[in-house]
């Protein structure tokens, strides 16, 4: 299919505004929810989310990535600010933690994000979309114990995934059903190829009619007890009066805490991990990308340095690049990153300007949003194309999604690592060579054509493979098509070349010493008189 756009992000607004309403409607409660599953102030998840779209959307090379405050360090914030003494001393953290990131992206470590290998990047949007879909089940029937945001399996109170399922049966609330079902029907009814062709589907983007829609429904239910839905159920976005009380929303930084090592550690586990999880979510934000754009990891590390440095001035929870924030955005039809700008902006006038407009959208709503972008992230289609793939790109898959569900995302993503490495080195050890049994003037004669490259993996099989030869048998050992055997690997077949002789078996080397070792150190003088090496 061939896609028509330009590059530009000005020439881009007609698609690039509605997908950032779709992304502001999508991460302001999850923005909220974050803060409070991390036991910070609400505020600082709001200014996580600004700072995510506005600072780091406008440095960033990204063209679809959303960075904002991320589900996957709320552990790691609640229990540093228990562990630290206060939030303002734990901002102190984050503040290092940028520089850090900073650091990182000057030494170019960005390229890291290369080696995770695709079976693990599909299973990780995969695995997400499921959790966001399982997730955002009790919020479409009205049950909103669990906070937004919240992407761990097991719950901090105490109850898990599968749980929350069954629990939501008694808290059933028929206005919010109503709501979830007419708003899951407008959107999928948008989105569908037949709708697509009338020019209402262009003008008017699904999920700001399921907002708009949401609202209304919310306010005709008012003077109705069975469908009444609380304000339990609705958007909560602290409302300030005047600019001065919504200044006093921000927190600053003690510095008396550099005296405190705790709060290194602290800031470099932020690092690191909050790299991890951005550099993760670059490599699937570009395979989400209709263009097959190539985001620099580089210059993504160092914006997200500079936007976690602003946050841990201004009382904003640390931020990361953020795969749910980024599917929508590409779902919506967003082109460049002037989106991910523009969601930033409407999160920082929406604070400042309606906040009691949107105290009216009901969680449903935005439940029904999240559901499609849960489905779409792990569409049966994809299943069927990592399955045909072969067990060594569905295993890592399975794996990843299966350890993300029941864990959480860096542990899921490890496993599916630790699995597709291991089939990596499974196959190094199994295919070094091709063996061919002829036979020579009545003797037998086998023909070991090695791969390609023979590394140290190889050891095993190779050795293994020696000690099956029968006795009184040629050998012929070709390495005409080798461009690398590792040294140990030469040694075993000296080895064997000598052993040979006690069991009257004859080898034969084709190409074995022909530039196949690596090269040694030369050493050379330089003008100064001094050597290289």
């Amino acid at each position: 299919m061939k896609v028509e756009y330009s590059l530009s992000p000005f020439k881009n607004f007609k698609d690039d505004l509605p997908a950032g309403l779709v992304v502001f409607l999508v991460a302001l409660p999850l923005s909220m929810g974050i803060a409070m599953a991390s036991g910070a102030p609400l505020y600082s998840g709001i200014i996580g989310g600004v700072i995510g779209g506005i600072v780091v959307g406008a440095l960033s090379g990204s063209s679809l990535g959303v960075s904002g405050p991320a589900a996957g360090l709320a552990v790691i914030v609640l229990n540093a600010i228990t562990d630290l003494g206060g939030f303002e001393l734990f901002l102190v953290a984050v503040v290092l933690a940028g520089i850090i990131q900073l650091i990182i992206g000057f030494a170019k470590a960005g390229i890291i994000a290369y080696y995770f290998p695709s079976s693990v990047i599909h299973g990780m949007l995969a695995g997400i979309g499921i959790l966001i879909f399982l997730k955002q089940i009790p919020h479409a029937f009205g049950y909103d114990i669990d906070p937004e945001g919240d992407q761990k399996f097991f719950q901090a109170d105490g109850e898990n995934t599968f749980s929350e399922l069954w629990n939501m049966i008694d808290y059933i609330s028929p206005g919010v059903v109503i709501i979830t079902v007419v708003s899951l029907f407008i959107l999928i009814l948008w989105d569908s190829s037949f709708f697509k062709k009338f020019k209402i589907a262009k003008l008017i983007p699904g999920p700001l009619l399921v907002v708009g829609v949401g609202i209304i429904l919310n306010k005709s239910f008012t003077n109705n007890p069975q469908l009444n839905i609380s304000s339990d159920h609705l958007v909560s976005l602290p409302v300030s009066s005047n600019i001065g009380e919504f200044i006093g929303n921000f927190t600053f930084p003690n510095f008396s805490a550099l005296s405190n090592p705790q709060v290194y550690v602290t800031a470099i586990i932020i690092a690191v991990v909050a790299s991890l999880e951005t550099l993760l979510s670059v490599e699937a934000a570009d395979k989400l990308d209709p263009l097959k754009r190539v985001t620099p990891t580089n210059r993504e590390l160092k914006a997200q340095g500079i936007g976690n440095i602003i946050a841990g001035l201004i009382g904003g929870l640390p931020v990361t690049q953020v795969i749910v924030r980024s599917s929508a955005n590409q779902q919506s039809g967003g082109k460049t990153k002037a989106s991910t700008v523009f969601h930033g902006i409407l999160i920082l006038v929406s604070v400042l300007a309606f906040p009691r407009i949107l105290n009216l959208i009901p969680l449903a709503t935005l439940a029904a949003i999240l559901l499609v972008v849960g489905f779409k992230l792990a569409k049966p289609a994809l299943f069927k194309k990592m399955y045909r793939q072969g067990k060594s790109q569905f295993g890592p898959f399975v794996v990843t999604i299966v350890g993300i569900i029941f864990t959480d995302l860096l542990t899921g993503i490890t496993l599916g690592m630790v699995v597709a490495i291991s089939v990596i080195l499974y196959n190094n050890y199994k295919i070094p060579f091709k063996m061919k049994r002829e036979n020579l003037e009545g003797k037998d004669k086998l023909k070991i054509v090695l791969s390609e490259d023979v590394t140290f993996l190889n050891k095993a099989s190779i050795q293994r493979a020696f000690e099956q030869i029968p006795n009184d048998t040629h050998v012929e050992i070709d390495a005409s098509n080798t461009h690398f055997i590792h040294c140990d690997v030469i040694e075993i077949i000296e080895n064997f070349e000598i052993n040979a002789k006690a069991r009257n078996i004859e080898v034969s080397k084709i190409d074995l010493y022909k530039g196949k070792q690596e090269e040694p150190i030369q050493h050379f003088e330089l003008a100064n008189g001094e050597k290289n090496g």
